[in-house]
C-alpha cells in the first residue's frame, strides 16, 4: 500500500499537469491550425485541421505582401532585445548590490523595489504618456524600452537577489583576494552561477514585451514604430476583418516566443526547480 501511494500520486500530479497543458495550448492550436485553411473552412468548421480540400496559404500570402509586416516585426524584435537586455542589466546590479552590501535602508530598497511586482504600471499610463510627451520620444521605440525595462526590472530584482544570495561568500573573498575588482566578482564570479535565474527572468520578461499591445497602441501608435501585434490589427476592420491575415501573423508572432522557450527551456526548468528548492 505505501508503493502506491507515491505512484498514484505522481499519477495524478502527471494527470493535473497534462490538463493544463492542453488547455494552455489549445488556443495556440486553434489559431495555428486556422491560418492553413481558407476564410470558409475557418467559419464552417473552427477547431478541424486542414485537409488537401481546406488548406491554404492566402493568409500568409496576404502578411507577406504587405510590406509593413517585416517592419512590425523588426521593430518588436527590437524593443523586445533592447528591453531584455537592460532588465537583465541592471536587475542583475541591483541584485548583485542588494544581496552583497549591507547599507542602512537595505532592506527597504528591496521592499520599494518589489512593489513594482504588486503595482501594475498600467495604472500610471496617463503620468507616463505626460513624460514621454514632455521628452519628445512619443512615437519612438525607444519609449517602448524605458517603460519595459521599469516594468521588468522589480521581477529581475526581486529573483536574482534570491539567487545572488546563495553564491558562495568564499569564492567571492577568494577573488578578492586576488585582486579582482567588484565589476570583475560581478560579471566573471556571479553572473555565470545565475545563469538559470537569467534565463527564468528573460523569459517571463519576454512573453509580456511581445505580447503588448497597451503601450504600442499608446506610445508608439505611428506606422513605423508600430508593433507586430498593434500591427497585426489593420487587418481588422469595422465591417469585415480578414481572418486568414490576423491568424496568420499572430501564427508567425509565436515563433519567437517558441525559439526562446527552446533555447532556454533547461536553464529555465533548472531555475524555477532550484527556486522552489530553495
Amino acid at each position: 500500500m505505501a508503493t502506491r501511494t507515491p505512484i498514484s500520486r505522481s499519477i495524478a500530479a502527471h494527470a493535473v499537469l497534462i490538463t493544463y497543458t492542453l488547455i494552455a495550448l489549445f488556443p495556440v492550436f486553434v489559431i495555428v491550425i486556422n491560418s492553413f485553411k481558407s476564410r470558409r473552412a475557418i467559419f464552417n468548421d473552427p477547431l478541424a485541421v486542414p485537409t488537401a480540400e481546406t488548406f491554404d496559404l492566402v493568409g500568409y500570402a496576404t502578411v507577406l505582401k504587405q510590406g509593413d509586416f517585416f517592419q512590425y516585426f523588426l521593430n518588436s524584435m527590437t524593443v523586445t532585445v533592447a528591453s531584455l537586455f537592460f532588465v537583465l542589466l541592471f536587475g542583475a546590479m541591483a541584485a548583485f548590490a542588494l544581496s552583497e552590501y549591507r547599507f542602512k535602508g537595505n532592506l527597504l530598497m528591496g521592499l520599494y523595489l518589489a512593489l513594482g511586482i504588486m503595482i501594475p504600471i498600467r495604472l500610471g499610463t496617463v503620468a507616463i504618456l505626460q513624460l514621454m510627451v514632455a521628452s519628445g520620444l512619443v512615437n519612438t521605440l525607444t519609449a517602448l524600452v524605458l517603460v519595459y525595462t521599469a516594468q521588468g526590472l522589480p521581477l529581475a530584482v526581486f529573483i536574482l537577489s534570491e539567487f545572488m544570495r546563495q553564491v558562495s561568500d568564499d569564492l567571492k573573498n577568494a577573488g578578492r583576494i586576488d585582486g579582482l575588482s567588484e565589476y570583475r566578482i560581478f560579471f566573471t564570479l556571479v553572473l555565470p552561477l545565475v545563469r538559470p535565474a537569467m534565463a527564468t527572468v528573460a523569459v517571463f520578461t519576454m512573453i509580456p514585451i511581445w505580447n503588448d499591445l497597451w503601450f504600442p497602441l499608446i506610445l508608439a501608435p505611428a506606422e513605423e514604430t508600430k508593433t507586430i501585434t498593434l500591427g497585426s490589427q489593420v487587418f481588422i476592420g469595422q465591417f469585415v476583418t480578414n481572418w486568414n491575415a490576423v491568424l496568420a501573423a499572430l501564427s508567425l508572432a509565436i515563433v519567437p516566443v517558441m525559439v526562446l522557450y527552446l533555447i532556454f527551456s533547461r536553464q529555465l526548468i533548472r531555475g524555477i526547480t532550484a527556486g522552489a528548492v530553495k
